[in-house]
């Protein structure tokens, strides 16, 4: 039997979680560097999503894979550090609807230039190609 590449012995799901370590560390250190430390984990997911097109409270768990009660806490924190305001939903009063400050926008902008620093990065080491067939294998895996 031929000897396995080392790259191949590693489990996805563990490849998977490895592979979010540097997006998370270009994150953290970047919003730590523009003074704003205070943000929770996870806080930048929550920031991020409501950044690309607003969210409701019922939205946010299922792209997270976390309990709504998790959530909760969370926008909790990211409302009394002045990242979110929160105000039911005019359409559906049993909703509340979840919008960025002058302060969570400025977070999701220094996270989205953390990610794209990363990317370049990964693109200058395996090529646009690769970048590419990446998106579509993850995007893939994420529909199953």
């Amino acid at each position: 039997m031929a000897e396995r590449n080392a790259v191949d012995a590693v489990a996805i799901p563990a490849m998977l979680s490895a592979a979010r370590r540097p997006y998370g560390e270009a994150i953290r250190s970047a919003l730590e560097s523009a003074g704003m430390d205070d943000m929770p984990p996870r806080g930048a997911f929550i920031v991020g999503s409501i950044d690309r097109g607003g969210t409701s409270m019922n939205e946010l768990p299922g792209g997270m894979g976390v309990s709504k009660q998790a959530i909760s806490q969370i926008v909790d924190t990211l409302v009394a550090r002045g990242y979110l305001d929160r105000a039911p939903d005019t359409a559906d009063r049993r909703r509340m609807r979840l919008s960025l400050t002058d302060r969570g926008r400025e977070a999701a902008k220094i996270s989205r230039r953390a990610v794209a620093t990363v990317d370049r990065r990964l693109t200058q080491r395996v090529g646009a190609d690769a970048v590419a067939s990446t998106r579509q294998v993850l995007a893939a895996l994420t529909s199953l």
